[in-house]
């Protein structure tokens, strides 16, 4: 389900719901965050007009100020039902999968990304971890190995569309000014093509 730009309460709920009882993650627009804030920005100016009135609108205050309440509540049902599904998915993927799952696809772009840190750290767990201890080897000698050769961080200078990286991973697409964490040598190839740039925490 492709949700409408337009954020309402009743559009929060109906996706908590539909959310709630599928094993999929929803499809919502990619300014989803965006339009979340921009709801509450507006429920926020509306207390504040509220109050700036005379004494006799309070119980209006007290009324938008609980439902500002109940729609925080639902965003973080929302978000935890999400992440808890993102969370199932990167494991599956880190076990058995080789290519990107198709439920990746209704993921937000933040997500893709927490999905991707958690794949990657997994994998890499369990090769620090349970495939040393099997080769009768402590566990952090692979694991530091692979710290040293984590995601990096880039700024695209150019816009990038979607494409499928040396790992099988679909990435992108990418606007200019966006920033992403991307392993180290997909993200040399769009330094080395002038399509991004290092970013230096």
């Amino acid at each position: 389900m492709t949700m409408d730009s337009t954020i309402t309460y009743d559009v929060l709920y109906e996706l908590l719901r539909k959310e709630k009882y599928s094993t999929e993650i929803q499809k919502v627009d990619a300014s989803f965050f965006k339009d979340v804030i921009r709801y509450l920005d507006e429920k926020e100016s509306i207390i504040e007009s509220q109050k700036s009135k005379e004494s006799i609108f309070s119980n209006d205050v007290q009324k938008t100020e609980k439902q500002v309440e109940n729609i925080k509540r639902i965003i973080q049902d929302l978000y935890e039902r999400r992440e808890r599904k993102i969370v199932e998915v990167a494991l599956f993927s880190a076990r058995n999968s080789k290519k990107e799952p198709e439920i990746v696809s209704a993921m937000l772009p933040e997500e893709k990304l927490l999905f991707k840190r958690l794949t990657d750290n997994l994998k890499i767990s369990k090769e620090s971890i349970l495939s040393n201890l099997l080769e009768g080897k402590p566990p952090e000698e692979i694991y530091k190995k692979k710290i040293e050769n984590n995601n990096t961080l880039i700024r695209f200078t150019s816009s990038v569309p979607k494409f499928v990286g040396i790992d099988n991973f679909t990435y992108g697409p990418f606007e200019k000014e966006d920033i992403s964490s991307l392993p180290e040598e997909i993200s040399s190839i769009l330094i080395n093509k002038k399509r991004a740039e290092r970013l230096e925490i």
